[in-house]
């Protein structure tokens, strides 16, 4: 992008965002989801790659979504501190807690696909001989479980992400001011 790129985005995420904690919010979200994309270029496993990339997608697809709360919430009540501003009856502190849970889930669904990335790897191993034919067997390593499990847990943690920015969604849509 070069430097005038990156300084232009900088500057809409300050006016659009703010420096307190709805940008903190919406950054925590897409690191999670930039380490999520990095850890899937390492991934080798067809099957895991095949089950990886349709969560991948769909987490994209969350992003936009963030931010536009936390543009609203922005818009609503600004935060340039890492003070939670005040709203009627707390909403925005429970804006703020879904938006830190979703990423903080985002973060656990990249970790998710590394835990499945490794037994991936483990399992390729274990099913490539080691020795000369007819090696003992007792010294034989386990094999390791499949990707499905962990492929499993990847689409579950993904679920949850989506289900965390859904609540904050609702809870600004509740509040609407526009709306009363």
């Amino acid at each position: 992008m070069g430097f005038f790129g990156d300084y232009r985005a900088t500057r809409r995420d300050e006016r659009e965002l703010g420096e307190g904690v709805w940008r903190r919010a919406h950054d925590r979200f897409k690191r999670g989801l930039d380490r999520y994309h990095q850890i899937l270029e390492s991934v080798r496993d067809p099957e895991l790659r095949a089950a990886a990339v349709p969560v991948a997608n769909e987490l994209a697809e969350l992003l936009p979504r963030v931010r536009g709360v936390c543009m609203d919430a922005h818009v609503r009540a600004p935060s340039q501190t890492q003070d939670i501003p005040h709203s009627p009856s707390g909403y925005l502190s429970d804006v703020h807690r879904q938006l830190s849970r979703a990423g903080n889930a985002m973060a656990q669904t990249a970790e998710a696909l590394t835990m499945a990335r490794f037994a991936a790897s483990g399992v390729a191993r274990a099913a490539a001989p080691d020795g000369p034919s007819g090696a003992d067997d007792a010294r034989a390593p386990e094999r390791p479980e499949s990707p499905s499990a962990g492929v499993d847990s990847i689409r579950r943690r993904g679920a949850v992400v989506e289900e965390y920015v859904a609540a904050a969604e609702h809870l600004m849509a509740a509040h609407d001011p526009s709306r009363a």
